[in-house]
């Protein structure tokens, strides 16, 4: 590392105190910033739009941590709060070229649009059951705790065949899986409990098939390939992960853009404007993962005027790289249902490792925001938008709470 990068590099604020101008002061950095990443790891980040479509097809940067020398060095803590994301098993997200392949043919024939379509009912009616459960008066309400967190897990609950008794508890790992906060101590726990639960709902599985995702997984063969109890193992990890907490900041972040545009709102609700069109905002707008961790460069990889060296790290800031206004214009910084790129946004990714959830994560928006607002169409927050507290989680943009007032 050079004084001149050490002297520039960008600090991420595991605190996660001002997300909006942080991605602003990556986005000046250019399109490659010096970072580092909580617990002091030196990593680069890209930050614009046509930057991070080019490298998310680049087959210089690969998924592969062997590849990173400061882990070769023995640089990274195996308690690094960031290192279940950073090197979270043997799956579809860990690997790449044939393997790659290999094990999202497998997994994309237990995925399928038919399977998602079908979740559509079950969704609806777990949406109209939590909003039954809502206070029927103008009380004021934290959203996420009572709908938009719920109703994720229980779709992949559903979805994975994973019992809801481990809902809990799982909400309590995932919490600790994401932070920046938890201890060193509880690190490691974590990732093995976590791991223990995915493992016994896939032996629960082999025992007994059902109509579920996990029972699909362990039946997918290609070429009579068939994925590994560890592959599934992860890729049940990793899609519970992915699938809940991107729906509930989509949700969260939707509303919180209605709030704060209440003349957006207000031809959302008469019709004029499609609901998809606020999903897709909001995706661009208030992307709900703010960095996603983490590429290795094989070798070096010129980025504009700056280079990636071999063996470094890339992450990718989808926070910064929404408000390209490259990409979406002079009035990128807005929330805008009419934009016209609304849709050209890369928030679930790019290229071979595109995210293969991203059709239930808006069939879900789309099916709880419209529902939600049916009851509700006065909904307002009940503190002001600067009141509103990010989680300490870098990664994610995840609120503590979603105050509001319901006024039925």
């Amino acid at each position: 590392m050079t004084t001149d990068i050490a002297s520039t590099r960008i600090a991420l604020d595991p605190f996660v105190t001002d997300l909006d101008g942080e991605s602003e002061r990556l986005r000046a950095a250019g399109p490659l910033a010096a970072v580092e990443l909580p617990g002091g790891v030196p990593v680069w980040a890209v930050t614009r739009h046509a930057e991070a479509k080019a490298l998310l097809t680049d087959p210089r940067l690969v998924k592969d941590i062997d590849v990173w020398s400061a882990w070769r060095r023995g640089e990274i803590p195996a308690d690094w709060p960031l290192i279940g994301l950073a090197n979270p098993g043997r799956s579809m997200l860990t690997v790449d070229g044939a393997d790659h392949r290999r094990l999202r043919t497998l997994v994309a024939q237990a995925l399928t649009p038919r399977r998602v379509e079908q979740m559509r009912e079950r969704i609806t009616e777990l949406t109209e059951g939590l909003l039954d459960d809502l206070p029927a008066d103008a009380s004021e309400v934290d959203l996420k705790a009572a709908f938009a967190y719920p109703l994720p897990m229980f779709v992949v609950a559903d979805l994975m065949g994973i019992d809801e008794d481990r809902l809990p508890r799982l909400k309590v790992l995932f919490e600790k899986f994401f932070s920046t906060q938890t201890p060193p101590e509880e690190v490691i726990a974590t990732l093995v409990e976590l791991a223990g639960i995915m493992g016994e709902t896939v032996a629960a599985k082999r025992a007994e098939p059902g109509d579920d995702l996990t029972s699909a997984l362990i039946l997918a063969s290609a070429d009579g390939d068939h994925l590994t109890d560890a592959e599934i193992v992860s890729t049940l990890q990793l899609m519970v992960a992915a699938g809940h907490e991107t729906t509930i900041s989509l949700i969260v972040n939707s509303v919180v853009n209605l709030s704060a545009h209440p003349e957006q709102r207000e031809r959302v609700l008469s019709g004029e404007v499609d609901w998809s069109a606020v999903v897709e905002e909001t995706l661009r707008f208030s992307t709900p993962t703010s960095h996603v961790l983490i590429r290795f460069a094989t070798e070096d990889v010129p980025v504009g005027d700056q280079v990636i060296p071999a063996g470094d790290a890339l992450i990718v800031s989808y926070g910064a790289i929404g408000r390209d206004e490259r990409a979406h214009g002079p009035t990128a910084g807005e929330f805008d249902v009419d934009r016209e790129t609304k849709n050209r946004h890369i928030s679930f990714g790019h290229g071979p490792h595109v995210c293969p959830g991203a059709a239930l994560s808006r069939l879900e928006a789309g099916v709880a925001l419209p529902a939600l607002y049916a009851r509700f169409p006065d909904l307002d927050l009940a503190v002001a938008p600067s009141e509103l507290r990010n989680k300490p989680v870098v990664t994610q943009n995840d609120l503590f709470e979603l105050p509001v007032k319901l006024k039925p």
